[in-house]
């Protein structure tokens, strides 16, 4: 009866023990993964039971690759004028001027000028559609005279003066010379005043058709009257 209470109570004993010892266990355990959690928490690591990555979403196919712009289509530039060309509003350019000067294409006109004294001025603008040349000096007649006004040589130009159309050529006539008031020197006022114009041949004729103007009044004039060259600008022609 004793054996049996004893092995009961030994029974009894190891039993408790052994909820003892799980008790603990469970204990540990719990303590243990409250470490864990804790120790995650404070490593911003997520806890050990949940999943470490999220379920995977299906990652975008790669951008196709980009195509390169078309090119643009390119502007047709306009043809550009050439340079250093004008419309032609004039002759056509022939080449080298060898056309003289004439009354049937040049407008003449005579003017008195105040500076220099005893002096005229003579204009000769070309109205034609081509250009031409006022070769050497005009001849210059006073009135019903026989003969023409002396050409003053030392006012020859170094070039042949051409003339485009609308273009003036210049020359002056010095109406007396030194014996003026002279009677030896025939001095007589003037009413009109023809211009003819000199070949390119220097012949030593005129060519062509002259101009007859009418003579500023009071326009007095001898025989030492004199006539320069036809010139390019018209103080050139008024230095004489």
């Amino acid at each position: 009866m004793r054996i049996t209470v004893r092995v009961a109570a030994t029974t009894a004993t190891a039993l408790i023990a052994a909820l003892s010892l799980t008790a603990c266990q469970g204990d540990g355990a719990e303590s243990a993964a409250a470490s864990k959690a804790s120790a995650g928490a404070s490593t911003g690591q997520e806890p050990a039971s949940k999943p470490s990555t999220l379920p995977s979403e299906a990652s975008p196919s790669a951008a196709p690759p980009s195509a390169s712009p078309s090119r643009q289509p390119q502007k047709q530039s306009r043809p550009s004028p050439r340079q250093g060309t004008r419309p032609t509003t004039g002759a056509k350019d022939d080449g080298p001027v060898t056309t003289a000067c004439t009354g049937a294409t040049a407008k003449v006109v005579v003017s008195k000028v105040s500076r220099p004294v005893n002096h005229l001025l003579l204009t000769v603008t070309n109205t034609g559609s081509r250009a031409c040349n006022a070769y050497g000096a005009p001849f210059v007649g006073f009135d019903d005279a026989q003969a023409p006004v002396r050409v003053l040589e030392e006012s020859r130009p170094q070039a042949v003066v051409t003339l485009a159309p609308g273009d003036s050529a210049y020359a002056s006539v010095t109406l007396s010379g030194e014996r003026g008031g002279d009677p030896d020197a025939h001095g007589r006022t003037v009413r009109k005043v023809s211009v003819h114009f000199a070949p390119g041949d220097g012949s030593g004729g005129s060519v062509g058709s002259g101009r007859t103007v009418a003579a500023p009044s009071g326009t007095y004039a001898d025989d030492d009257a004199t006539v320069t060259y036809w010139q390019r600008e018209m103080d050139q022609a008024l230095t004489f």
